[in-house]
This record gives C-alpha cells, structure tokens and sequence, in this order.
C-alpha cells in the first residue's frame, strides 16, 4: 500500500513544521511505518520507524530529540513533528510501510519498490 506525506513547506533554521502521512482514504496497514528523506544530491535515507503494535518509535540519531513520530489509528495518520530545524534537514519526505513487520526493530528498513507514495519537500532556510 503507498503513503502520502503532506505538510511539507519553507521554514527558517530554528523552526518547527509538521508533516502527515495517510493511506489514500483507507486505514493505516497494520504494519510499521518508517519516515524516509532525500535530500538535493543524494539518496533516499531513513531517519525513523514507528510500530503498529505499540506506537513507540525509534529514530536516526540525525533527527534524535528534534523529530517526534505519532501515530492515531483511528484517524488513520502517522505525524512527523519536527522542530529545532536546520539547513541540513532540506530535502523530500516521505513515509512508507515495511511490509514485513509491525514493530521497528531499528529505524532502518528495507521497504518494497512499489510502496514508495509521494513525498513532501521541507526547505529550511539559513
């Protein structure tokens, strides 16, 4: 099933902006979901994962104590909160599920091909 991320926008250094993911009018999967990034020039890496079975989520240490990843079932929305933002977090988000599990036993995953949605662009000016 693909994600959606949304929310995406310009911000300042410093700043703080929330991001969504939903599943195209149907439930969450009762899988985890992992957030991904990319930033301009360089490939797609995972920055956190949040299970399905508890809710608890582990991060990058990148986004440590700066991201905080939601997730409310019955409105079918994973949230990224992220604040004390910098320059370097400049690039497209996205959210994805990992098929094979529904607990993150890092915030690293391998997802499928075909499960990549669309992703949101946070620009973070200096």
């Amino acid at each position: 099933v693909q994600l959606q991320a949304s929310g995406g926008g310009l911000v300042q250094r410093g700043g703080s902006i929330r991001l969504s993911c939903t599943a195209s009018g149907s439930t969450l999967p009762d899988r985890a979901i992992g957030w991904f990034r990319q930033a301009p020039d360089a490939g797609r890496e995972p920055i956190s994962c949040i299970s399905a079975r508890d809710g608890r989520a582990v991060y990058a240490e990148t986004v440590k104590g700066r991201f905080t990843v939601s997730r409310d079932n019955s409105k079918a929305t994973v949230h990224l909160q992220m604040n004390s933002l910098k320059p370097e977090d400049t690039a497209v988000y996205y959210c994805i599920v990992d098929r094979a599990r529904d607990y993150c036993a890092d915030y690293k995953f391998i997802p499928s091909m075909d499960d990549w949605g669309q992703g949101t662009l946070v620009t973070v000016s200096s």
